[in-house]
Order: structure tokens, then sequence, then C-alpha cells
């Protein structure tokens, strides 16, 4: 009985000494990790920040330059005929897109969403505009009509799809 005692009087606190150097290296080896994801977490942003921002301006930019207004006056000389110019028209919409496609992954949904749409409905009008024309009359008969339903809407379609992607930009970086 007496070397039972004595074994547990080295024994006891030999074992409390042992948990809690198992509770000390735990906790260290917890705080490392943690500390480790923060970095990856800080390095993962400091990568990222610059492509999302870039991400914004690039579909501020699409928006731009596919606004009718801009887009005609950037394309106005190019063709010989309606026909001709409604396709070189629809033809750098869908080369803009498609070169500013992958944006999308650094956008919310409903960002990205009113940009695809936006895209839609200009090319839409400027199909329904076409068909109201002879393909044969002169380009500028397509600038004119285009610029009438523009006028007359009073809205550019390209307005409302800015809004929202400014909006999100400055939700997520300025405020």
């Amino acid at each position: 009985m007496n070397s039972l005692i004595e074994i547990l009087k080295i024994a006891l606190p030999a074992g409390l000494v042992l948990f809690g150097m198992y509770l000390t290296a735990t906790s260290f080896i917890k705080k490392d990790l943690v500390d480790k994801e923060l970095q990856i977490k800080a390095e993962t942003t400091k990568t990222l920040l610059p492509i999302r921002l870039q991400a914004y301006e690039r579909m501020c930019l699409f928006l731009e330059r596919i606004a009718p207004n801009n887009l005609l006056l950037r394309l106005s000389g190019r063709a010989s005929n309606v026909a001709e110019f409604q396709q070189i028209l629809l033809n750098d919409i869908r080369d803009e897109f498609s070169h500013n496609l992958s944006q999308q992954v650094y956008m919310s949904d409903e960002a990205w969403t009113a940009v695809k749409n936006t895209m839609n409905e200009i090319s839409a009008l400027i199909n329904l505009v076409t068909r109201e024309l002879d393909p044969a009359s002169a380009p500028i008969e397509l600038s004119k009509k285009l610029f009438e339903v523009v006028i007359s809407k009073g809205i550019s379609p390209t307005d409302e799809a800015l809004r929202i992607v400014k909006d999100e930009f400055r939700r997520n970086f300025i405020d």
C-alpha cells in the first residue's frame, strides 16, 4: 500500500505536468494554425483585390463601350448599308462581351445578370430597329433610328446596369 502511495505521489504530479504540457502545446498549435489561416487569407486578398477591382472597371468600360451612342460613334463609317452595319454592331458587342466573360467570377450574380441583360437588350434594340429599315439603306439611317429610340426612352439602356455595378463596387470596396 505504501508503495502504491509512493507511486501515486510521483505519477500524479507527473501526469498533471504532462496534461498541462499537452494543453499548452495544443493551444500553441491552434494559435499557429489560426495565424497561418489569417496570413493565407491576407495574401489571397492582396492578390484578389486588384483583380476584382479590375473586373468592375472592365465591366463599366464594357457597358460604356456598348452604350448605343458610343457604339455608333465608334463604329460608324465601317459599313456600306444597314444590314452590314447591323452585323458590325452585333459582332462588336459579342466580341466585347466574350473578351470580358471571365469577369463574372468576381462579381455578384445580380451585377453579372444586369450586364448580360443590358447586352441582350442593346442587341435586341439593334435588331428591332434594323427590321424597320431597308437593308440596302445607308448605315446612317440605322444610327439615326437607334438614336431616336434611345432618346425617346429618355434613358440609356446601359444606365441601370452601370448603376448596379457601381453600387456593388462601392458596397464591397468603399463603404
